[in-house]
């Protein structure tokens, strides 16, 4: 029940989206078009509800709770930031409005794009731990919860690996192809201590 509401989740994230900018952009029904995109949050209200729901009846926490936690900590972190994309886009293609902006690809800004998105994965991450040590606490069986705690040990990992790939933009800045090379591929020449070069 749980994995199917997750899919329903997911299915009605993308239904709720495409509405909601059909009827601001097409339609040109600003107003209902925002309420409808204002309705996504539920989503995750409900499937919260219902796995507290399962818990509570009696059902023994499982990969499906665990995996539950993770959708929604992930859909609360990066839902704006898609809804905001695909809001760009669909603005561009069917409304006249101005290019999307698109990531930078190289240097500190670059660096700093990929900070961000580590910063939504490790927001997710901790939200998933939090509802996943909620979970924990109210079963209270140690035995039972233990593939809650593994979620949260791949919660933990999966954080990890965020903040090294951000820092690795910043330690190592992704540079322009050929960048520091001329038309030959050669090192630019460098001027010597009495400004000629060699």
């Amino acid at each position: 029940m749980v994995v199917t509401l997750i899919v329903v989740c997911e299915v009605a994230f993308w239904v709720l989206l495409g509405l909601g900018l059909v009827l601001r952009y097409l339609a040109r029904l600003p107003r209902l078009g925002a309420a409808v995109l204002l309705c996504e949050p539920l989503l995750e209200v409900l499937l919260l509800a219902v796995t507290a729901v399962d818990l509570r009846n009696g059902a023994e926490p499982d990969w499906k709770h665990g995996l539950a936690a993770v959708y929604i900590g992930f859909t609360v972190t990066h839902g704006h930031y898609m809804v905001r994309w695909a809001d760009g886009h669909f603005a561009y293609r069917f409304a006249g409005g101005p290019p999307p902006v698109k990531p930078p690809k190289y240097g500190r800004a670059r660096a700093a794009h990929e900070w961000r998105m580590a910063a939504r994965a490790v927001g997710a991450g901790l939200i998933a731990v939090v509802l996943l040590q909620c979970a924990i606490w109210y079963v209270g069986d140690g035995e039972q919860t233990a593939s809650l705690t593994d979620w949260q040990a791949k919660m933990g990992w999966l954080m990890g690996i965020c903040v090294l790939w951000a820092a690795s933009y910043t330690i190592w800045p992704k540079k322009p192809r050929g960048a520091g090379r001329d038309a030959h591929g050669a090192e630019p020449s460098r001027p010597t201590s009495r400004g000629t070069t060699r």
